[in-house]
This record gives C-alpha cells, sequence and structure tokens, in this order.
C-alpha cells in the first residue's frame, strides 16, 4: 500500500524531466563518458597539442632558414645611384667617374632580388629551448593526466549524489506513506469518538508537511541527474540517470604503500616537479647567453635597371658569422641571478607540495576511520527509530499514547533514516577520496 501511495504521489506531484536518450549509466559508463565527451578534458586535449606544436617549432631553428626578397628602389643618393650601376655591370668609366655625375646624379632605379640563406652551426640556445618546449609538452600530459583523475572523481561525486537524492526521494515517500497512515487511524479514532479532533488535525499537518519534503526531494533528484549529465559532457537540459550499484569501492592498499604511490602518480605533483626541471633548463638558457653563436650564410642576388626579376648582372655571397656578447652592462648576470631565484622558489614549492600530498593521504584515511564509527552509529539509530514508530504506533492504536508522540517518533524516524542515507554517501565518498588523493583514483575504479 505504501508503494503505491509513493508512485502515484510521485507521478502526480511533478511532470518528468527530458532524460539522455542513452538511458541509464553504470558508474564506469559515466566515467568513460566524460573521458570522451567533456569539454575541460577537450581543452586541456588542445592544450597539450599546442604545446607539442612549439616543440616542432623548437626543432625547426636547427634547419637553414631560406628566404626570397624582391624590390624597387629609386633614389638620387650619390653613393646608392653608383652602386645600383655596379649591381647592375653598367658603369661608364669615362662618365660615371666626373665629378658632376658622381657629385650630383640624375634619379635612378633598380630592381633586386635576392634569395639568402642562413645555417646556425653553434647556438646552445637552441638546445635549451628545445628542452623548454619538450618540458612544456610534459607538463600539458601530465594536467591531462589530472584533468581527467578530477573528471573522474567529479562525475563519482554527482553519481553519488544521485544515489543520495534518490534515497532521499525514497525517504520522503515512506514518510508521506506513514504520515497518511497517521491521518487515517487518527481520523478513524475521531469518527469512532475514542480521538480527538486535534490528533487528526495534526496529522493532516503532518501529511503536508511531508508531501512538501516529497516534492523537494523529487526535484533534487531530477538536478542531481542534470548535474551528472552535465559532468559527462552531455546535451544542455538533459538528465542522465544511473544504474545503481550498491556495492562499495574496498580499500586494498595501506597507507604506505598509498603515500607512496601519491608521491609518484599525482598529476598535480608531476606538474610541479615538471616547473622545477623548466626552471633548471631556464638557469641552463641563462648560462647560455655567455657562449658565442656561429651560424653561416650564403646569398644570390640579381639586378636590373629595367624590368622586375630582370638580371642585368647576378652575384652571389658565402659568409661564416662568430658572435660573441664581451659586455652587456650585466643584464645576462642579472638574469642568471634570476633564474636561479626561480630554481629554488620551485624547488621549495615541490617540498611544500609532497609534504602536502602526505598529509592529505593521511587526513582521508582518520576521515574515512571516523565516517565509518559514525554509519555503524547511525545503522544502529534507524533500528531504534524503526522499533520506536512501531511501538508508538501500537500504543496509539490502543489510546495509550498521544498523537504526539507518535509524530515527534515519526519525525526522529525521518531523521535518521535521511541520517544513514548521507552517511553511506559520505563513507564511499571518503574511500574515493583516499586514491584520489593518491592519484589513482581512474585506475581503481576502472577495474
Amino acid at each position: 500500500m505504501k508503494k503505491l501511495i509513493i508512485a502515484a504521489f510521485a507521478a502526480l506531484a511533478i511532470p518528468s524531466l527530458v532524460c539522455a536518450a542513452d538511458g541509464p549509466v553504470t558508474l564506469r559508463e559515466a566515467i568513460n563518458l566524460a573521458l570522451a565527451d567533456s569539454h575541460l578534458l577537450k581543452a586541456a586535449h588542445y592544450e597539450k597539442l599546442a604545446a607539442e606544436g612549439m616543440v616542432a617549432a623548437g626543432r625547426s631553428r636547427y634547419f637553414p632558414r631560406l628566404s626570397l626578397q624582391s624590390g624597387a628602389v629609386l633614389s638620387n643618393s650619390p653613393s646608392r645611384v653608383f652602386m645600383m650601376k655596379l649591381d647592375e655591370s653598367r658603369i661608364d668609366p669615362g662618365a660615371d667617374f666626373a665629378a658632376n655625375t658622381l657629385n650630383n646624379p640624375s634619379a635612378r632605379g633598380d630592381f633586386y632580388t635576392s634569395l639568402s640563406l642562413e645555417q646556425p652551426l653553434v647556438d646552445f640556445s637552441i638546445g635549451t629551448g628545445l628542452q623548454l618546449a619538450g618540458k612544456e609538452g610534459e607538463v600539458r600530459e601530465s594536467v591531462l593526466q589530472l584533468k581527467q583523475e578530477e573528471i573522474a572523481f567529479k562525475v563519482f561525486q554527482a553519481y553519488l549524489e544521485i544515489r543520495r537524492a534518490r534515497a532521499y526521494e525514497t525517504i520522503a515517500g515512506q514518510a508521506v506513506a506513514d504520515a497518511h497512515e497517521h491521518q487515517r487511524l487518527a481520523e478513524v479514532r475521531s469518527n469512532n469518538g475514542v480521538g480527538l479532533k486535534s490528533d487528526e488535525l495534526r496529522a493532516r499537518t503532518a501529511s503536508a508537511e511531508a508531501e512538501g519534503q516529497f516534492i523537494k526531494a523529487h526535484n533534487d533528484l531530477l538536478l542531481a541527474k542534470m548535474h551528472l549529465n552535465n559532468a559527462v559532457g552531455g546535451k544542455a537540459g538533459e538528465a542522465l540517470d544511473i544504474v545503481d550499484e550498491t556495492q562499495q569501492m574496498q580499500l586494498t592498499l595501506g597507507k604506505n604503500e598509498l603515500i607512496q604511490l601519491g608521491l609518484v602518480s599525482r598529476g598535480d605533483l608531476k606538474v610541479v616537479g615538471q616547473e622545477v626541471e623548466k626552471a633548471g633548463l631556464g638557469v641552463e638558457s641563462a648560462e647560455n647567453a655567455y657562449l658565442p653563436t656561429v651560424y653561416a650564410s650564403a646569398a644570390y642576388q640579381i639586378n636590373d635597371r629595367d624590368m622586375p626579376l630582370g638580371m642585368d648582372k647576378d652575384a652571389w655571397t658565402i659568409g661564416l658569422n662568430l658572435r660573441w656578447e664581451l659586455f652587456d652592462g650585466f643584464r645576462r648576470k642579472a638574469e642568471k641571478n634570476s633564474a636561479l631565484a626561480i630554481k629554488s622558489a620551485a624547488d621549495e614549492n615541490l617540498e611544500n607540495y609532497r609534504k602536502e600530498v602526505i598529509l592529505q593521504i593521511h587526513e582521508s584515511y582518520l576521515r574515512r576511520d571516523e565516517v565509518g564509527k559514525r554509519l555503524e552509529v547511525a545503522r544502529n539509530a534507524r533500528q531504534y527509530a524503526d522499533e520506536s514508530v512501531r511501538l508508538i504506533g501500537k500504543r496509539f492504536e490502543n489510546s495509550i499514547a498521544t498523537m504526539v508522540e507518535l509524530l515527534d517518533a515519526q519525525t526522529a524516524l525521518d531523521k535518521a533514516r535521511a541520517n544513514l542515507v548521507e552517511v553511506e554517501n559520505l563513507y564511499a565518498l571518503a574511500t574515493a577520496r583516499i586514491y584520489y588523493s593518491a592519484g589513482i583514483f581512474l585506475r581503481e575504479v576502472s577495474k
């Protein structure tokens, strides 16, 4: 009878929300959906691709640079006019070396085209730059793994929230059915002349309050389903339901083992460690600035007086250039000191983060033990409250107990039911948080 009342009230109270077309999903299916469709993961993936592109860009500095330049110039500058004629092989010794021609030449144009090549032979900044780009790629890979852990844990939390909201809805439905039954008993007693009108009114009030709580619980369940749908990257406005898997996640690893795993598996700790390595490369890059560079170059040029790409004359050039900056006003020294300070700061951050990871694992263990003890208390409280309502209900039927006592006992039972659901959820979350603190939640939940 109670189940019939709950179902009928749920059908009439609130219209259903549109659900995702794929139907209910298990926890593992929900996590797989999120790993495939989460916008945050897609963003992290694109950031990783961008970092890989920078590695390719850094590697390209080892290859020769080839450039083509073509243009036209018009000038009456004596030196420019003379050089144009020289580049075009149009020097006339009889006329062009006259004083008036050299000093006051007529305006002259030139079309030039050049093909130039530059090849680095020794440049240590290229290697460190490539290493820095590669290290940034590793950082993006670690960030992607970290995001996968975060998204999986967020899906697990949303999954638990649906279980919690569904249990609350069931409890609220049971409260409605119980309240209706109390109301029926009060009406029967009142109709038989052995009950008080005030008891009947109190029962009606309790029924109305229970119905209001059921409406809220039903809405909370719909919203929990929408949150899960959002967490897995579903379409906006839809809800995703779950297949409730009653088994609890088991803790199979010891604290010391989890601490060791956490120090090597935590994605955020990896990122901090890689930032230390990047800072070390920054120091190396600052030191390389003291070293010389050697580049080879070659060029081929054609010039013409009358037309673009014409060739009155062509010429070529090859060369080798060594550049060694001997003094720069102590700029490089300041940059090296800055890089060393950044490296020291990164080292300190890493050490602090390692301690924080260890603390989080210890804390998650303590919290799980605490919730485990609370769970045992909550289960006992639920049993005591059930028995109390049963006994007081019998006494009320026999005119030994009052409606106030019965409603107080019912309120205590509703709270005990809700508290048990809450603590069961907290216990499941506490177990999962231990694995999450060690950076292996996704691995464990995927088994």
